[in-house]
């Protein structure tokens, strides 16, 4: 029999205790070991089992409850806990000392909304996929212990991602847990009358779509979750949040919809209810929540009398937007008779014009519909997740830019980090020394004792990697039972992998690019690395295929039948369902992280961060964080075979040296031990790593940067553009009408290099520009003109360019004098821009006249 409905009964919790049901719905528990601790001390075994505080309450017998509720030391305990939490989420941090030293509170937002569509904060709360949702689950917590004022936002879904098991031929096998709300840490956020506060977000055919909102507090930060499985909705309706990821183009569109319309009313009644300041800026992680963006736009238009333009600047001023894809095809796109579906009809966005909504999303296709476009022409400011990735999106998103040079294209990067307490092993914390919540935020990496011995550290190393070995051996069993074998031919798992061997970790989503079987391209060398006699490895696989990807659950196949081969199974494995609770044992355990992605196909990559964070080293083709972090001792770089575009002969060659590395350097390093059997030089690696890599990994260096380079110049911008009843918006707009009928016949009609003396030119000469510029009714200050002088080759493209600013010297002539900066042949150009005080950045209208 089958239940028509699910609900959750909790536990009746005594008086004396009641604190620990706001202890267990914090999820600030997930990094805080001393709760956790207390959690444990009520029954270590139960705590062991099931890892999650609320669930405790729930299963833990009442008779238990009672004898806690009588013990005046757990009582202590539990009230200085609580006293702790308390201080935690309102005690000045970062942030606050930030507002108190710059003086100009104006320019520091009172509120941070962060949009994304998944959430990866535990799996206590199964709300995530992958390295986009855990990276908005650390960037919350971060956002926390720093004390930034941020509010999270995304959809809840009732059945999560997917659970992944295995067939017996080894494909992937895709299953749907159903998850009640109130069974998670989740508190309903209600009106005062006690009813449920409900979003109403317009579909066509004059229907509504509901959702209420659940709250989870992820340390000081709150984080909204829309649930549209309400009485109300018509059934489709009711399973727009059924599960991430799933579903085709007009499931997706609904999702996005109600992430980033419904999210923002979401906000906006969250803030009403609590007192919470209403956020001024507001970052959308990837484009899926866009229309957050369209959401202001209604606001403005109908609480005055702007026009469009005028909202669109008030908008764009306020908006971050994160880039997370390499490639086109990663990119979110509809069609436009979808989005037109949805938008035409007016209702979804009143005063918003459907067809200047199309042309925000506009692409090469007239036919679709681009979300990273939309979300790029509605925020004035955007970053890739690394540097390299930064390059590449420049070079990606050019065309919406013409006339610039990939490298001024305005998308800078920001590199991601990964939040050290939630993944750093709790006995590397205590033996490196440093706080559970600070470990590694040191700039210098001087935070690490200086008394740790080698012997102390390989001895931990070793302790952490016989954890993973067992847990190794427990999932492993319990595939094979899932895949139908039968215990008594299972005894040989109890013999996979050994605490003393070489051990290698390769865990991530499987879409080709990554190559999940890049070490399957010569399986004769891959065995004989596995079974070397004096220098083995072992190796444990895991991941996860989208459902859709038939080519993704081939590669797992794959490579599942090779690890089924008797004669290597004890040496190597693939283990199922891939999560945060097994991420936690790969990276603590683990000697080496592999990563193998097609270069520079990796926008970022942050699981070889955390496995850093705990001693491991990084084995990884130079893409993502990777490109930027490798230094030549903290880990090895696989050489890619640039120029090679055969894809088959390029994963042949990149395969063997991966093959090499392992066998003629890592695996002998690991093995070279001293007379007190500790490898030296592997140890020497560990520590740079630590020291180097520690610090710059951190989710706090990564919320700094987005605070100091983002939040608070888009907090400016928003007050200059809102002032005086957006005085700001009107004057850009208008300004950006002018530009757009002056610009045709804006012209540099000469230019002149003159050269001072007779001496021949060398470096550091100064020489001048002078330019005569036809401005077609603008004013000078309406321009930036600048001189461009760099480095030439066979054709005249500059490169190694300095650019020069040219103020007026007479009417429609604007000179400067520069310092010639480089050696052989040079040339130059002049270049006029549009100038404006509500700019980020010249560039940033796409509009550049050249001779």
């Amino acid at each position: 029999m089958r239940a028509v409905r699910r609900f959750t009964v909790h536990a009746r919790v005594p008086d004396q205790l009641s604190g620990l049901t706001a202890l267990a719905t914090n999820l600030r528990w997930t990094w805080h070991p001393p709760t956790r601790d207390l959690f444990a001390s009520m029954d270590n075994a139960l705590f062991r089992r099931i890892r999650d505080p609320l669930r405790m309450l729930t299963v833990i017998p009442a008779a238990r409850l009672d004898e806690l509720a009588a013990d005046a030391g757990f009582l202590a305990s539990t009230r200085a806990a609580i006293e702790d939490l308390q201080r935690y989420v309102t005690e000045p941090r970062w942030y606050q000392r930030l507002a108190a030293d710059n003086g100009d509170e104006e320019r520091v937002p009172e509120a941070i909304a962060y949009f994304s569509l998944e959430f990866g904060v535990h799996e206590a709360l199964p709300n995530y996929s992958g390295g986009l949702g855990v990276l908005a689950g650390d960037h919350l917590k971060a956002a926390s212990d720093l004390g930034v004022p941020m509010i999270g936002v995304g959809p809840l879904y009732r059945a999560g991602y997917f659970r992944q098991s295995l067939s017996l031929d080894g494909w992937q096998v895709e299953h749907y847990p159903v998850i009640d709300p109130s069974g998670l840490p989740l508190e309903l956020l209600t009106e005062p009358s006690g009813e449920p506060v409900l979003v109403h977000v317009a579909m066509p055919g004059r229907r509504e779509l509901r959702a209420q909102i659940w709250k989870a507090s992820v340390g000081r930060v709150p984080l909204l979750l829309l649930d549209t499985d309400v009485e109300g909705n018509d059934d489709d309706l009711r399973g727009v949040t059924d599960r991430l990821y799933g579903g085709d183009a007009d499931h997706r569109i609904r999702q996005e919809i109600l992430a980033g319309i419904g999210g923002m009313r979401a906000v906006r009644r969250y803030c009403e209810l609590t007192g919470h300041p209403q956020p001024t800026v507001f970052h959308t992680n990837e484009g899926h929540a866009g229309f957050l963006g369209l959401e202001r736009m209604r606001e403005i238009l109908g609480a005055g009398s702007l026009t469009f333009d005028e909202a669109l600047s008030a908008v764009r001023a306020g908006t971050v937007f994160t880039t997370h894809t390499p490639v086109s095809a990663g990119i979110d796109r509809f069609p436009v008779d979808l989005v037109q579906h949805y938008f035409g009809d007016g209702r979804l966005l009143p005063n918003v014009d459907p067809r200047r909504v199309l042309a925000l999303g506009a692409e090469d296709n007239p036919g679709m519909f681009n979300m990273a476009h939309m979300g790029l022409r509605l925020a004035q400011r955007a970053n890739g997740v690394s540097a390299l990735h930064g390059r590449v999106s420049r070079r990606m998103f050019a065309k919406l830019w013409p006339g610039f040079d990939d490298a001024e294209v305005p998308i800078r990067s920001v590199t991601n980090g990964v939040h050290g307490p939630t993944w750093v092993a709790r006995e590397m914390s205590a033996l490196l020394g440093g706080s559970d919540e600070e470990w590694g935020h040191d700039g210098d990496g001087s935070g690490i004792d200086p008394n740790v011995t080698d012997e102390q550290l390989w001895a931990l190393r070793r302790e952490l990697r016989t954890n993973l070995v067992a847990e190794v051996r427990r999932r492993a069993r319990d595939a094979w039972l899932q895949r139908g074998a039968s215990a008594l031919e299972l005894g040989w798992t109890e013999r996979i992998f050994d605490p003393d061997v070489l051990t290698v970790g390769f865990a991530r989503r499987v879409p080709t690019y990554k190559r999940l079987t890049l070490m399957l391209r010569d399986p004769e060398r891959l065995r004989a690395l596995l079974l070397d006699e004096d220098h083995p490895i072992q190796i444990v696989v895991a991941g996860k295929s989208h459902p859709a990807d038939e080519g993704g659950k081939a590669l797992i196949q794959q490579i599942v039948r090779f690890v089924d081969d008797p004669a290597v199974r004890e040496r190597i494995v693939f283990l199922p369902d891939y999560g945060m609770s097994m991420a936690r044992y790969l990276y603590r355990g683990c000697d080496v992280w592999l990563n193998n992605p097609t270069r520079p196909l990796e926008a970022c990559g942050t699981s070889g961060m955390k496995a850093a964070l705990n001693g491991c080293l990084n084995l990884s083709i130079r893409d993502g964080w990777w490109d930027e972090y490798y230094d030549g001792s903290n880990g090895w770089a696989i050489p890619t075979a640039d120029g090679v575009t055969d894809p088959l002969l390029r994963d042949d060659l990149e395969a063997a040296a991966l093959y090499d590395l392992l066998g003629q350097q890592i695996a002998p390093l690991f093995y070279d031990r001293d007379a007190g059997g500790v490898p030296q030089g592997w140890m020497s690696m560990i520590w740079h790593t630590l020291r180097t890599l520690g610090p710059r990994v951190q989710a706090s260096r990564m919320v700094r940067e987005y605070v100091e380079s983002c939040y608070l110049p888009a907090a400016t911008m928003v007050a200059l553009a809102s002032a005086d009843g957006y005085a700001g918006s009107r004057s850009l707009a208008e300004y950006r009408t002018r530009l757009d009928i002056a610009w045709p016949r804006v012209r540099v009609r000469d230019t002149e290099l003159i050269v001072e003396g007779a001496d021949s030119l060398v470096v550091g000469t100064d020489v001048r520009v002078r330019a005569g510029v036809e401005l077609a009714g603008l004013s000078e200050s309406d321009v930036e003109v600048q001189a461009v002088v760099g480095k030439v080759g066979d054709t005249d493209d500059l490169h190694d360019a300095v650019t020069v600013s040219m103020p007026p010297s007479a009417r429609g002539v604007f000179e400067t004098t520069l310092r010639l900066p480089h050696a052989g042949a040079l040339g130059y150009t002049v270049r006029v821009l549009p100038r404006h005080g509500l700019l980020a950045t010249p560039a940033e209208l796409g509009k550049v006249v050249l001779p």
